[in-house]
């Protein structure tokens, strides 16, 4: 992922998504943001996509194989996003769902707020992590 970071967030909380632009802009990292996951992203090809389980209300399955069949119908072929699933620490059994959905990562929202540009490296890098120690415990 050579160049400039382009983000998906798929999210209708406008706290989050002003946050996770601010975070963006500081990572040197474009953000295009939809309310729900009928809108169709049009600033792609994403290098990351981030659903925010806890304020979309499907099933997380749902969710996450509806963001991949989005953003790789935009990719035409080129690299394949990183589906970024998070939500609150205590939304485990989500979190856990969404991973077995496909998510290549899922963080806490802490997490994601509080070490974004570490985590948008170890995206970069290629990196697929294990269940993070949130969610084993």
């Amino acid at each position: 992922m050579a160049g400039e970071l382009k983000v998906l967030l798929v999210s209708p909380d406008l706290m989050a998504t002003s946050r996770l632009a601010g975070l963006c802009r500081e990572a040197g990292a474009t953000l295009e943001t939809l309310r729900s996951l009928t809108d169709s992203p049009h600033g792609g090809p994403h290098d990351v996509v981030l659903l925010d389980l806890q304020s979309l209300p499907e099933d997380p399955a749902v969710v996450v194989t509806r963001a991949r069949m989005a953003v790789d119908a935009q990719a035409n072929g080129g690299s394949r996003a990183t589906i970024v699933a998070f939500g609150p620490h205590v939304a485990r059994e989500r979190l856990a769902l969404a991973r077995g959905a496909g998510a290549d990562d899922v963080v806490s929202r802490g997490e994601l707020l509080g070490g974004f540009a570490g985590l948008l490296k170890r995206w970069r890098s290629g990196e697929r992590p294990g269940a993070p120690a949130s969610l084993t415990e």
